[in-house]
């Protein structure tokens, strides 16, 4: 169930994404800007189809999909990829793949009233975990 996915989610603090978007490929001012940033991700459901945007003072995306069904997905840095979200465990699960590359998006929620969301970027060697807290709580 996506349900406790859903909500806005704020950005307190961030480890290895500088090292992320390295791997990625990106430059030094891009990485900087990308490392200054704290976006706000707002998860919401309607009809089955999940929306996934997420917005900052440098660049906002959004992207819809449904569960388990293959996408196509222009990144906040510009890569086409192949995109597929699945549930897994509780965790929402975002694979994308391109030019024989992969990397993996995994949101995982915590705490005593589910108002922590980690979220887990894996390429290759490199492991970064991004930390959000709930901005409102839920009802």
């Amino acid at each position: 169930m996506v349900e406790p996915f859903v909500g806005t989610w704020d950005l307190k603090t961030s480890e290895k994404f500088d090292d992320y978007m390295k791997k990625l490929g990106l430059g030094l001012a891009t990485r900087t800007a990308g490392c200054l940033t704290k976006p706000t991700t707002i998860i919401s459901v309607t009809d089955g189809t999940v929306t996934l945007r997420t917005e900052s003072s440098i660049k906002s995306t959004e992207i819809s999909f449904k569960l388990d069904e293959e996408f196509d997905e222009v990144t906040a840095d510009g890569r086409k990829v192949k995109s597929i979200v699945q549930l897994d465990n509780g965790k929402l699960v975002h694979t994308q793949k391109w030019d024989g590359k992969e990397t993996t998006l995994v949101r995982e929620i915590s705490g005593d009233n589910g108002d922590n969301l980690t979220l887990i970027l894996t390429l290759e060697d490199v492991v970064c975990h991004r930390y959000y807290v709930r901005a409102v709580a839920k009802q």
